[in-house]
């Protein structure tokens, strides 16, 4: 389970990823391109729930109630994903980050109780295995392919050429959530 995976001195260190990332995107809302702020600002929440669900030993002082709070904000972000200014695909992989968020709400213990929302223990009953293959499967197709593009551009700035480091930075940051969502997902 979710805290025998993630106890100690690991989930806290991938709480303090995820924040980072968050912090980074929120800072991009506020200097990046105007089209880009929408889906920013999704990214954002999405590190900063990260952040919060990665210990176990926060999500165990939340009150039972706050996995139903983490759904409902992470489901309105996966809707707003959908009408972000973006390829379908973009749009497509928010969504999907946020139905992920949405899935761990309810997956994991919080408040102190050993099998989380009443929500979330009906869900185990229900092929929860095969939406949690789903998920990380998605996952580790995202990193592996994001990763390899952003290998194959080469140098971030390249004297002469149009600058594109917050772009790749951007992708970078999406990764890096990737394979946190990887690691909270494979702890369930």
């Amino acid at each position: 389970m979710h805290h025998a995976a993630l106890s100690g001195f690991p989930g806290w260190l991938l709480a303090a990823l995820c924040a980072a990332v968050g912090a980074y995107c929120l800072l991009r809302v506020r200097t990046g391109p105007r089209a880009e702020r929408a889906e920013m600002t999704g990214d954002a929440l999405m590190g900063f729930g990260m952040a919060v669900m990665a210990p176990p030993s926060l999500m165990a002082v939340l009150p039972g109630w706050s996995g139903a709070v983490f759904g409902i904000v992470f489901g309105g972000v996966g809707l707003a994903a959908l009408t972000f200014p973006r390829p379908l695909h973009q749009r497509l992989h928010h969504s999907v980050g946020a139905l992920a968020m949405v899935y761990m709400a309810f997956a994991m213990p919080t408040g102190g109780h050993g099998s989380g929302t009443a929500h979330g223990a009906h869900m185990a009953g229900l092929g929860v295995p095969v939406l949690t293959g789903a998920l990380l499967a998605y996952f580790a197709v995202y990193v592996l392919y994001t990763g390899a593009t952003l290998v194959a551009a080469g140098p971030v700035d390249v004297p002469g050429a149009v600058p594109r480091s917050g772009v790749l930075l951007s992708r970078a940051c999406r990764v890096a959530m990737a394979v946190a969502m990887l690691t909270m997902l494979a702890a369930l």
